[in-house]
């Protein structure tokens, strides 16, 4: 047992020590990358190689062309570092083996007095800067030769026309690629004009370590072939052969010896790229098969072995590269996996930070509902009414009792009795309008001196109490109102949040799966989108080549999509010739199991052009289907006004995602506040759900709705006052479960009451119903509004309005198309 405890304990002290030392090391990491790059960018270490690179650069053996671009970047990006490129510049070309030291000083010189002029006498000198560079550049170089030759001939003027030329384009180029050399951390991904520029950029800086060499193998090959293996690995054949083609050129111009070199490392680049699967190992082999093909012919012929070596050199300085700086470099390289994850992680921020700014609004809707709520829902307590009632109290004795000389002996001698007498009063008088009591009024008279009058204050102050209490509880209902609509709006906002804080998953396999099967029957499509295959709600996006409008999408496409998934599908939506190649975008989404058939018929009152009756059919998305019928009240063009602003106020607000009854009581409060002349509306409303049949109903003022099933008929009713008569409501909600072959009869009271001779209009309508022989929602309609019209024998006496819908179920008009029965198991492999 000792021995059990001595090895745990040793066990947790090497567990312990080991934990600190691993501490320890990511202390000593995370520090060194702070000092080094605290080295490289804000002492500007990085500037200062660059520049000594670039200023013993040279190219066709008497130009050097980099200088100047390069100071002059730095001096419009970074000017602060302007002093120590300079200084570099100047060091590099004193260390060089050009011997252009006077050229680059005097360039040097020049470029500043130039730029201090050019800043003077223009708004904008960037625009002017790389003018400014081919100004100084050729200016300085003719000064030169003149100075030391005497006379300025032909070739000194081509030459120096030449590189500053080059000067002029090099400036251009490293306006856009000093800035990703000098920045801590890039702020956007890199163009490709961007990947040129700094590829130029880079490859001007190895020209500065032309004539380093180290067991005959030489530095700028080395560096050459490593950064043609960095950029293969990181973003493929094309951007590895670029690489290659840009950078030999570049080393071929510096020394003309290497001119083989631009073609060894394309194949290089090119193999490279193509072998990255193979991870480093593949693109290293790319470089070795590359050199030892293209190393056997030309100048490399003779040196095979030093090729070969300079290769390996670069492949063992490769291996060494650390994961991180490839990973953090393959950001910035549209196309590649990390490009892809960061712009992922960057829409996701984007994302959380709209839906938290969502979220905000929707907490601060929900709190100012709580706080409306808080005072709609506070009961009048009898504390409450008494205080009140006090306040009455006091309007009435302001005007009667305080100019009264028995003041004393009724309010501080008698105080409970006097309290209680014209509280009786004031109950009297709010019972009857009056004190018809006469055993009250002869009792008040024996106890007060002014007994008339005080009956008469508090006949008067009763109106304004009572109008009072009356705006009170309008104020409270209006409140309740406000926050049941802000309770809404937050629920809303909430769903809305979670939608976008939603991600699309990752439907690779199915995509692919998908889009071998719809090609492999020879279907033009360009690419395959899936971002659901949840049972029900599956959404399938794709580019189809046009098909002239014969229908492949729903005769082919779609059953071929339903039998893969096992699930019926239909088109959705259809967007012709949307992209440049002439495709179409289809969209296809899951069929739903119900579709509702409907089928209408009104008249006017009198047979007139206008109803005050107004009906609407609302798709709701989501599967949620609505069926609305209102009644304005009275006839004529002011009627027809109501009822569709009625229904048009409930569309808007359904669709915007709020509850039905939230929906109703916000209508009813904007028709309240705007009806002055007693314009009032009934509304019928009925949201079916097409996944599952499901129906509410819920009836403002209206009269009841039938369910014709087989030969059965149910009766659907409930009990609401019409819409803006008040502004608190209760809505009452019938639900009923539709099936499939059921007939909804919606009607308007001109309908239901037409039959003015009838007492039982609930059992004539169902029996009219019930003897109904065709099933078609039109001729239904139709039938009813006939047999109404002429139980009344012809007569018009009100507005006609029947809407009756079908609950089918839903039957493709195409079957299943079987393809590649393994394809089946993509819904398995997705969940």
């Amino acid at each position: 047992m000792k021995r059990m405890t001595k090895g745990w304990l040793a066990l947790n002290k090497s567990s312990l020590v080991y934990d600190r030392v691993a501490n320890g090391m990511g202390i000593v990491a995370e520090k060194t990358e702070n000092l080094i790059h605290k080295l490289f960018y804000q002492w500007g270490l990085l500037v200062v190689i660059v520049g000594f690179l670039l200023g013993r650069a040279m190219i066709l053996s008497e130009l050097t062309p980099f200088v100047l671009p390069f100071l002059a970047a730095v001096f419009m990006i970074k000017r602060e570092r302007a002093g120590v490129a300079s200084i570099s510049l100047l060091a590099g070309a004193l260390l060089s083996y050009h011997g252009e030291f006077i050229f680059v000083l005097c360039a040097i010189i020049g470029y500043i007095l130039i730029q201090k002029l050019v800043t003077k006498f223009f708004d904008d000198p960037v625009k002017l800067l790389p003018y400014t560079v081919f100004v100084t550049s050729i200016s300085t170089r003719l000064l030169l030769v003149f100075i030391i030759d005497g006379s300025i001939t032909n070739y000194a003027l081509m030459m120096a026309t030449v590189e500053a030329g080059l000067s002029f384009i090099l400036t251009m180029i490293f306006m856009q690629s000093v800035p990703l050399v000098t920045s801590k951390k890039l702020q956007h991904p890199l163009r490709n004009e961007e990947i040129i520029c700094l590829i130029i950029l880079l490859a001007s800086v190895m020209t500065g370590t032309v004539g380093w060499s180290f067991y005959e193998m030489s530095v700028e090959h080395v560096l050459a072939r490593y950064l043609v293996l960095i950029f293969a690995f990181i973003g493929g054949a094309a951007i590895g052969s670029t690489v290659g083609v840009v950078t030999g050129l570049i080393l071929s111009l510096a020394s003309v010896a290497s001119l083989y070199q631009m073609s060894l490392l394309a194949f290089a680049g090119l193999l490279g790229g193509l072998l990255k699967e193979g991870k480093k190992v593949g693109v290293a082999l790319g470089l070795l098969v590359g050199t030892l093909l293209i190393g056997m012919y030309g100048d490399g012929a003779a040196n095979i072995t030093v090729t070969l070596l300079e290769s390996l050199v670069a492949i063992l300085i490769f291996m060494m590269t650390p994961k991180e700086m490839i990973s953090k470099l393959a950001r910035y390289i549209p196309g590649t996996t990390e490009y892809s994850k960061e712009q992922q992680q960057y829409l996701r921020k984007i994302r959380d930070v709209t839906a938290g700014k969502v979220e905000q609004f929707s907490t601060l809707f929900q709190t100012l509902s709580q706080s409306f709520q808080t005072g709609a829902n506070v009961d009048p307590s009898l504390e409450d009414e008494e205080r009140q009632f006090d306040y009455f109290l006091s309007q009435v004795t302001e005007k009667t009792c305080q100019t009264c000389f028995k003041k004393e002996r009724c309010w501080v001698q008698n105080f409970s009795k006097t309290y209680d007498s014209m509280q009786n009063l004031m109950l009297e008088t709010e019972k009857n309008g009056h004190v018809k009591d006469k055993v009250l009024q002869a009792e008040w008279k024996k106890y007060c001196i002014r007994p008339e009058k005080v009956i008469d204050t508090i006949k008067q102050e009763h109106s304004s109490y009572m109008v009072n209490q009356k705006l009170r509880k309008q104020v409270m209902e209006s409140q309740k109102l406000v926050a049941d609509q802000l309770l809404g709006v937050s629920r809303v906002m909430g769903d809305f949040a979670k939608e976008i804080q939603k991600e699309k998953q990752a439907f690779h396999n199915q995509e692919e799966s998908i889009l071998e099967a719809l090609r492999s029957v020879g279907l033009e499509v360009g690419h395959v989108d899936v971002y659901s295959l949840e049972k029900g709600a599956v959404e399938i996006e794709m580019s189809v080549a046009f098909d002239e409008g014969h229908g492949q999408y729903e005769k082919v496409i779609a059953p071929m999509l339903s039998d893969l998934l096992s699930e019926t599908l239909m088109v959705n939506s259809e967007e012709r010739a949307v992209y440049p190649n002439g495709y179409s975008h289809v969209t296809f989404v899951s069929a739903r199991r119900f579709v509702v058939e409907t089928g209408v018929s009104h008249v006017a009152k009198g047979g007139a052009w206008i109803s005050g009756d107004s009906y609407s059919t609302i798709d709701l998305g989501s599967g949620k289907h609505a069926i609305a019928i209102s009644d304005g009240m009275g006839n004529g063009e002011r009627a027809h006004f109501e009822s569709n602003e009625t229904l048009q106020l409930l569309q808007k607000i359904l669709q915007s995602g709020i509850e039905e009854t939230v929906a109703i009581k916000s209508v009813n409060s904007v028709l309240s506040i705007r009806n002055n002349d007693e314009m009032f509306s009934t509304l019928d409303l009925a949201m079916i759900d097409l996944h599952d049949a499901h129906a509410k109903f819920l009836k403002i003022g209206s009269i009841p709705s039938f369910i014709k099933r087989g030969s059965q008929v149910i009766k659907i009713e409930a009990s609401n006052l019409p819409m803006g008569i008040i502004q608190e409501f209760d809505v009452e909600v019938v639900s009923e479960q539709l099936k499939p072959g059921d007939l909804l009869i919606m009607m308007s009271d001109g309908i239901f009451e037409a039959p003015k001779h009838v007492e039982n209009k609930d059992a004539w309508m169902k029996r009219l119903i019930n003897e109904l022989t065709t099933q078609d929602p039109q001729e239904v309609a139709d039938v009813i509004l006939e047999k109404v019209i002429r139980s009344g024998r012809g007569a018009i006496e009100d507005d006609m309005t029947i809407v009756v819908s079908e609950i089918k179920s839903n039957t493709p008009k195409w079957a299943s198309i079987p393809i590649y029965k393994q394809t089946r198991t993509m819904r398995k492999k997705a969940q």
